[in-house]
């Protein structure tokens, strides 16, 4: 797996069909779905993350307990110093939320792990819950995204310099487009872009 973040650009835009120009997205490695744990790095640490919260008290565990730190070291040595120190980190909320019993805070737990003093924030919440993308024929888009979305006012200040949008993987591109609307009109002059652990890679025939 890399060790530096690439960013999202014309040639691998049309993959992620939600995003366009004016999105900044960034991610470290390549998954691709339904390819197993063992087609490389980072199909391993991805599918190890995504293990559903029934799980826990399986032997198995143990192994997403690793990707999380995994993906927390990673993302620490990918990011700028000048990111880490001044940034503002956003975690895109799960399909579930925290009162159901299979609540996945991975991602709070990975930008936990980046270092002391970095601004962490769980500012976008939301109201219900759905299906996992990575388990549905049909994905939500941004705007029925954006609509289970709400911000949590107390955590509105400081006003952050800059905001980072940060998921596991970046697929089509929705989430952060809900996110990046949300954060926008909570911060309309503040940038935002996005941070991916991977990015899914397309399935061509």
């Amino acid at each position: 797996m890399s060790l530096r973040l690439t960013k999202i650009d014309e040639l691998t835009l049309p993959d992620h069909y939600r995003l366009d120009i004016t999105d900044e997205c960034y991610f470290i490695g390549e998954y691709t779905a339904r390819a197993g744990f063992d087609y490389s790095a980072t199909n391993d640490l991805i599918q190890n993350l995504k293990k559903p919260m029934d799980r826990k008290d399986r032997p198995e565990w143990k192994y997403k307990a690793w990707a999380i730190e995994q993906a927390a070291k990673q993302m620490r040595k990918a990011l700028p110093s000048e990111v880490l120190e001044y940034a503002t980190f956003i975690p895109v909320p799960p399909s579930r939320i925290k009162t159901d019993d299979l609540y996945d805070d991975r991602v709070v737990q990975i930008l936990q792990k980046l270092g002391d003093g970095v601004d962490v924030r769980e500012a976008v919440t939301q109201t219900e819950d759905y299906d996992a993308s990575h388990g549905m024929e049909v994905r939500l888009g941004p705007d029925e995204l954006y609509q289970l979305y709400e911000i949590e006012t107390e955590l509105l200040e400081p006003t952050p310099m800059s905001l980072v949008v940060v998921d596991d993987v970046l697929t089509t591109g929705a989430h952060f487009k809900a996110m990046k609307r949300i954060l926008n009109v909570a911060f309309p002059d503040v940038p935002v872009v996005g941070v991916f652990v991977a990015r899914r890679v397309p399935e061509y025939p």
